[in-house]
């Protein structure tokens, strides 16, 4: 916006905006939509400004806004598209406006563009602002014609408002969001989403005041990973969790100004405090923020932020195409009077790595050490979300390397902060990533890890969510020092009807139909005797034709488990390749298998030692059978549990 023009602005501001306050509208398209931050209506500029040199533009309208006015006869989420115009076109890409909902971003020679914002909506006092920032200089087609007519209807007063706008959210446009976007065949109903949107991995958990406090990576444009925010939700027993307002958002000027990424809680004499990882520009590094009230809706951060200014010398930090350093993601605990944390990175030409920090005051920060490096070839060049746990028989790290969650056990020395890793494995064998931690009032060590999905980018925005946390999971060390799980007695307050069998038969001659089971939304315990026996499984959302069914095959003399994807989705936009994950018998022989089924989410747990996370997406509504199957010889099942579970 050239200084003339802004000049002018400022002269009618005031007027303008007590025009608005008093119920007037404003269309603004094009190089206009610049005017609403200039005007004061919108507080981040948007940072694409320019001409289109594609062929074709048009408009990428989200799920949850699809009956919102300004679409009323556009009956489609990608309508018909039109010749670009050479007019200037205004969006939001890498950063997303503070004030404004977005209605829908960008569609470019017929691919999707989420990350572009450009259908714009405020509201100012009794008045309602509209911004399009491309795609109407021309109005060559009937699409564009009727957005037009009803974007100067709706910012004229016609049609109230849909419950799901407003900037920014509380838990009224949130629970408007769930409903609009409900997904009933796919989306989890006992495992944790956000409202709408993308959401990966959890951040800053902790039982504060007796609450549960889920943070979470949010991104507020759309079902895709960009302009990422903290959301935040709570809960009382970690079943039934209520959506608080958005506790973290980044700021274009500061140091978090392309995302307030992954970081941790830590208790500062009383004071809840998170660190998290700002990203601007090629850099990533350590940012503080402070709660300012017990529930921990309001956050101020830290003015001295970031507070690692630069990375250590003393190690050759791996440096990519996309940052000037890999250095990101925090576990902070306390030792005494002495902080210390561990931050992701990567040695070049060594692997991941886990590099130690201490302070006396959480805020000046002085390098120690690795406290331990990976090799590249076996976990990758570059270690996200470390975490450092500690228990009375042992210690435990454990790393997210961009495609699995792997683990050392060992001995953590707190004199000479060493850490001796002694065993490794896979924390999940499927799509569990980026998990957390907390020890709650009971002295649990409960954790949740993302669950990603395994569907395509369209799919995705179509749908209108993305991404599930997992299950809390209770983590502990064994005597000889293994990770086992368990899951917290809380979950049990979604068993609804209750299905018991013991002493069962599977017969290789046919399937055993568990008739009445079946749903999309189970827990399943099942022992068997698996001393001499080959394959045998439980086949799960099934069609009554077996057009679509998902299988989980144990393979005794593998000794393998493997979720059998190949047929569980008619649709092509999914991921159909199977998780399998390694299992040993207990020293009787018996094998036992935990499973909770939550539409599109599978997870499952072998003997306590093992766990699988996956992802299914069925598409019929009568994907919801029960069977178990033997192969080869007669399996004796010696117990099985079913529960249908509520939401």
């Amino acid at each position: 916006m050239g200084s003339s023009a802004r000049a002018r602005l400022d002269d009618a501001s005031n007027s303008l905006r007590e025009f608005l306050s008093a119920g007037g509208g404003l269309l603004l398209t094009h190089g206009a939509v610049e005017a609403a931050e200039a005007l004061g209506i919108e507080t981040s500029r948007p940072d694409v400004v320019e001409q289109t040199d594609a062929e074709e533009s048009g408009f990428l309208v989200r799920p949850q806004y699809k009956h919102h006015p300004i679409f009323e006869g556009i009956d489609t989420l990608r309508p018909e598209p039109a010749p670009a115009s050479d007019a200037v076109t205004v969006a939001y890409d890498s950063l997303y406006p503070r004030d404004a909902d977005v209605l829908a971003s960008r569609h470019l020679d017929g691919e999707d563009c989420p990350s572009e914002s450009s259908i714009l909506c405020w509201t100012v006092g009794d008045g309602r602002v509209v911004g399009v920032g491309s795609d109407l200089s021309g109005r060559h087609t009937e699409t564009q014609r009727r957005l037009f007519k009803n974007c100067l209807a709706y910012a004229a007063g016609a049609e109230e408002a849909p419950a799901t706008t407003g900037r920014p959210k509380d838990r009224e446009e949130f629970e408007a969001l769930r409903e609009v976007v409900p997904d009933e065949n796919h989306r989890p109903a006992y495992h944790f989403t956000a409202p709408a949107n993308w959401l990966n991995d959890p951040n800053g958990l902790v039982q504060w005041n007796g609450r549960y406090h889920l943070f979470y990576q949010y991104n507020p444009a759309g079902p895709f990973h960009g302009s990422i925010h903290w959301g935040h939700a709570v809960s009382d027993d970690l079943v039934s969790w209520t959506d608080e307002p958005v506790a973290l958002a980044p700021d274009q000027d500061g140091p978090d100004a392309d995302g307030v990424w992954s970081g941790c809680f830590v208790d500062d004499d009383g004071t809840p405090t998170v660190m998290y990882t700002g990203g601007a520009s090629n850099d990533q590094l350590p940012c503080l923020a402070r709660a300012t009230d017990g529930a921990l809706r309001n956050w101020k951060k830290d003015p001295r932020n970031p507070l690692i200014q630069r990375v250590p010398d003393e190690v050759d930090i791996l440096q990519t195409i996309d940052w000037d350093y890999e250095f990101r993601d925090h576990c902070v605990w306390r030792e005494d009077e002495t902080w210390y944390q561990v931050i992701g990175s990567g040695i070049d030409g060594e692997g991941g790595a886990a590099l130690l920090f201490e302070s006396d005051d959480l805020l000046e920060w002085e390098y120690c050490h690795p406290l331990l490096t990976g090799d590249w070839r076996r976990t990758g060049p570059m270690w996200e979300c470390p975490e450092l746990l500690r228990f009375d028989n042992g210690a435990v790290l454990h790393v997210s390397d961009y495609s699995k969650v792997v683990w050392f056990a060992g001995e953590y020395d707190e004199s000479t902060r060493q850490f001796d890793s002694e065993e490794t494995g896979l924390l999940d064998h499927g799509v569990f990533y980026a998990p957390q931690s907390f020890v709650d009032d009971d002295g649990r060590t409960l954790m949740f890890g993302w669950l990603k999905e395994d569907r395509d980018g369209e799919a995705q925005w179509d749908a209108g969510w993305s991404g599930a946390m997992s299950l809390p999971r209770v983590v502990s060390l064994t005597e000889d020092g293994a990770l086992q799980y368990s899951l917290p007695e809380e979950i049990q307050r979604l068993r609804e009807t209750h299905h018991s069998y013991a002493d069962l038969t599977i017969s290789p001659d046919e399937p055993t139909t568990l008739s009445p089971v079946e749903g999309d939304m189970l827990e399943l315990k099942l022992t068997v005797d698996a001393t001499n026996v080959g394959e045998f499984g439980i086949v799960l959302r099934e069609t009554p034709d077996g057009s679509e069914r998902t299988v989980v095959r144990c393979n005794i003399r593998k000794r393998t488990v493997t979720v059998d994807r190949s047929q569980s989705s008619l649709s092509d936009a999914v991921n159909d390749q199977p998780h399998s994950m390694p299992v040993s018998l207990e020293s009787d022989g018996s094998l036992s298998l935990h499973l909770y089924l939550d539409r599109s989410v599978l997870e499952l747990f072998a003997n306590d030692a093992q766990a699988l996370a996956t992802r299914i997406y069925p598409t019929r509504e009568d994907s919801t059978g029960v069977s178990l199957y033997a192969a080869d010889t007669d399996v004796s099942v010696e117990a099985l549990e079913i529960w249908d579970l509520g939401a």
